[in-house]
Order: C-alpha cells, then sequence, then structure tokens
C-alpha cells in the first residue's frame, strides 16, 4: 500500500535504522524523511527534509509530495536529548497535534503508523501479570515519556474518529535495548553501578532494536493491524540483568528512592522519574499473540538475548566485578544496611 512515506525523526537512532530498512523495500516508491536536524547517519533512500513538526508546513510538505503513509517516530524518550523536560513535553505532545492535523487536512494521507511504548501501561503492584491491547493500567503514568505516551495515543484515537477512512497503526513496543539507542532504561544499564528498589526484583520484557525496526516496516507497508504489543520472547528480571551485564547493585529503599533519582539526573548520567522507579520494582508483562497473529512478526531475539547482545556493548564498570552474579555484589553486600538505614531515616 504505502508508495510515498513521510517519517519524522529520522536523525534518532532508530529512525535511522528505519529508514535504512525501508528504503530495501521496492514497493515505496518514495519516503521523505523529516526532523529539524540533518541525521548523522545514513537514511538509505530517504530524502531528508529539515521540518520540524510543530510548524504548520508540514502540512505543505504531506500535500506537495501526495504522501499516502505518515510514520510518526519522533516520540521521544529523554528529556536530556532536547535540552529538558519541557521541550522534551512540547516535541511529544504539541508536535504530535500538529502532525495529526496537517494529516487531518491532507486528502493523500490513507494510512498513520505510529511508534508508541508499552509504557502506556505503566507499573504497579496493582496490575495484571500481563496487558494484553485492550487493557488499561490501574495507574496511569504520571510523568516522563510514559505521560507524554498515553496523551500521544489520545490524540490518536481522536484523529481516527475525524478521519475514519484513514487505517491506524500503532505499535506499542516494550523497552527497546540495541547497538546504539539511548532511552532512560539504557541511560540506567549503563550505570557502574546499579541503584535497586530494595526487596523487589522487577520481571519484565525487552526487544531489540533489528525486532523494533522489522515491527516498524511491517506496520508500514503490510496490512491494517489496528494496535499491537510488541516484544521478545520471554522475561528477564532486574538482578539477572545486573548479573548479565555484571553490574554490583546497591539496594535502596523504594520510599527514597525519589531522593536518590534526583541526584542521578542531576549528574546527568540517567534520568530517574518516578515511573522509571516503579518500573523497575515492580516491571511490566505484555501479551504479544497478536504481534504473531496479526504484524506476521516472529522475534528475532529473546528478551534475554536481546539484553545479553546490548550487555557485551557496555563497558565493564568496576574491576574484578565478575563474580556479581550473586544478588548483591561484595561491595554493596557489606553496605547495604547502612544505606537502608540512612535512606529511610531521611524518608522519615
Amino acid at each position: 500500500m504505502a508508495k510515498v512515506v513521510l517519517m519524522t525523526g529520522v536523525s534518532r537512532y532508530l529512525g535511522g535504522l528505519y529508514a535504512r530498512r525501508l528504503s530495501a523495500d521496492p514497493s515505496v516508491e518514495r519516503i521523505l524523511a523529516v526532523d529539524v536536524v540533518p541525521p548523522p547517519h545514513p537514511v538509505g533512500r530517504a530524502e531528508f527534509v529539515r521540518a520540524d513538526i510543530r510548524n504548520p508546513m508540514i502540512g505543505r510538505i504531506i500535500a506537495q509530495a501526495g504522501v499516502d503513509t505518515v510514520v510518526h517516530m519522533n516520540v521521544i524518550a529523554t528529556p536530556k536529548d532536547t535540552g529538558g523536560r519541557a521541550t522534551q513535553k512540547e516535541i511529544n505532545v504539541i508536535g504530535t497535534m500538529q502532525l495529526l492535523a496537517a494529516c487531518q487536512k491532507a486528502d493523500s494521507v490513507q494510512r498513520l503508523v505510529v511508534k508508541s511504548t508499552a509504557g502506556v501501561y505503566g507499573a504497579s503492584p496493582r496490575d495484571p501479570g500481563v496487558f494484553t491491547e485492550d487493557m488499561n493500567p490501574r495507574a496511569m503514568p504520571r510523568t516522563g515519556w510514559g505521560k507524554d505516551s498515553v496523551e500521544v495515543e489520545g490524540y490518536v484515537r481522536g484523529f481516527s474518529r475525524r478521519r475514519p477512512d484513514v487505517e491506524i497503526n500503532l505499535l506499542r513496543l516494550a523497552n527497546v535495548v540495541g547497538y546504539g539507542i539511548r532511552t532512560a532504561l539504557t541511560d540506567y544499564f549503563s550505570l557502574p553501578v546499579w541503584p535497586v528498589p530494595l526487596g523487589y526484583d522487577a520481571r519484565f520484557q525487552l526487544v531489540h532494536e533489528s525486532d523494533a525496526t522489522e515491527a516498524m516496516v511491517r506496520a508500514t507497508t503490510g496490512a491494517p493491524i489496528g494496535i499491537v504489543n510488541v516484544a521478545g520472547d520471554g522475561y528477564v528480571t532486574l538482578l539477572q540483568c545486573a548479573a548479565i551485564a555484571r553490574r554490583p547493585i546497591v539496594p535502596v529503599p523504594l520510599r527514597s528512592g525519589g531522593m536518590l533519582g534526583t541526584v542521578i539526573k542531576q549528574t546527568g548520567m540517567a534520568d530517574f522519574s518516578s515511573d522509571q522507579l516503579a518500573f523497575l520494582a515492580f516491571g511490566r508483562g505484555i501479551d504479544t499473540a497478536r504481534m504473531r497473529t496479526v504484524l506476521g512478526l516472529e522475534p528475532g531475539y529473546t528478551t534475554r538475548a536481546a539484553f545479553e547482545d546490548f550487555s557485551r556493548r557496555l563497558r565493564r564498570s568496576v574491576p574484578g566485578t565478575e563474580g556479581v552474579s550473586d544478588t548483591v555484589s561484595g561491595a554493596a553486600a557489606g553496605t547495604v544496611a547502612a544505606i537502608s538505614r540512612v535512606f529511610e531515616r531521611i524518608d522519615s
């Protein structure tokens, strides 16, 4: 179906992967790749167009090129990449509103593909073990990328009501890991020592960047799919990831995690929101039956294999941490009780 495709977010890592992969499909005649800065990576045969989706000019680009498929990949996961949370929200939410307004006016648009996130399901102890696409969380995400993605999906639903003739393909990706992708979770995994919620060992799913890219391409060129969860098979726990990555851990009381998150965020090493901490404590599971039956995707990487591939690219943080497969590294084990008491006193 897709002949003339306009994609957003081409200057971001996953956008570049998608552009190159889509370029290999001979059925796609033309690809317009939109972003505010030139991509630092190859984009195949995609034509770069410098434009801001927050500007009404995006409507003229869609109309003049006769775009039939719009692929929205510019929902930004990490505020550090945009200069702060305010800019991140403006790009994610206001940018999506302007893009959808342009699509609404363009008669040529027949399909809208949106890269969303399983983060819209949130993470809380009251949630079910596995979310299907038609389920809602008990507690909605309150901050950051997850909250923005909930708003984005709300605008997409509104657009669908106004333009029922446009096919909507929306992918809720599990946390993506890979060679060069940057998210709040990959920043956390890259820390030299991992603070982990004391008494918790979250179970969660991941999706490898190559599988995420393949899912986006299938959603662009294949049959209509609606909303589909995407994740690798199986689960890993936070402590299993620490063992695989050979990272020492420091258990921290969950109630005091907000203070620790603020300190880490101020160092610029990682983004720690309250939703991020909840995910590390309670995890999340998503059902992927529709991924196979409707999208027709069989992931090349399981969740564990995806993390193992990612962890091979991590620098070894602390010499001699080969034995970190224990629940707590030797260094952390000797200090965890004192750290817990300090944080409990601060929190009280």
